[in-house]
């Protein structure tokens, strides 16, 4: 069997990984969406719940975002890998990473717990560096700006323990780095679709 390909057929083969490839990336717009809003929502209702029941703040918010993501995630992405016909070796270069990423943020805030400290400027940088590789593997430009913005807003966080800054740059953080971005993988998803 002869396996050599002819330019032609080397380019439509490159054109197809290209937009399995496409596909496969675009379909990430659910989970950055998602997270997004939850934890967007989680830090609003800290900052709004701090002075009526402090304790209720830091922990019920963010138990029920974590919770409610974890499930939905979970059950998205089972669907999703049922529907996939092709599997990109990227994706799961990508899922390790955010894996990783997920069992460091738990010890994080484990530790942060248990220490009595705020996680809040540590989680924000750490999120930058899943963000700003999943940017880079895609080559997304609004994701790598994410990671960007994600280790500046942590950065900041560190040096002040202003709740109202704190909510700002974080939700500010979420906005920029997870939601449009999101919206703007959709969108591309979309255009896939139709194509």
């Amino acid at each position: 069997m002869d396996n050599n390909l002819t330019p032609e057929q080397s380019l439509k083969v490159i054109e197809s990984m290209i937009g399995q490839a496409k596909r496969s990336f675009s379909r990430f717009s659910f989970y950055f969406l998602l997270w997004g809003v939850l934890l967007s929502s989680a830090m609003l209702a800290t900052y709004l719940l701090r002075d009526l029941s402090p304790a209720l703040a830091h922990g019920a918010p963010w138990g029920i975002a974590g919770v409610l993501g974890g499930i939905i995630s979970s059950v998205h992405g089972a669907r999703q890998g049922r529907s996939m016909v092709v599997n990109n070796p990227m994706d799961g270069i990508i899922g390790w990473m955010w894996g990783s990423f997920v069992i460091t943020l738990i010890l994080i805030i484990a530790c942060s717990v248990i220490a009595e400290h705020d996680p809040g400027p540590v989680i924000t940088i750490l999120t930058g560096i899943p963000t700003f590789m999943t940017g880079q593997i895609m080559r997304f430009r609004p994701l790598i700006l994410g990671g960007l913005i994600f280790w500046l807003a942590g950065a900041v966080m560190h040096f002040t323990s202003d709740a109202y800054l704190h909510t700002l740059l974080y939700c500010g953080a979420m906005l920029l780095g997870y939601i449009i971005p999101g919206i703007l993988l959709k969108r591309e998803e979309n255009g896939l679709r139709t194509a």
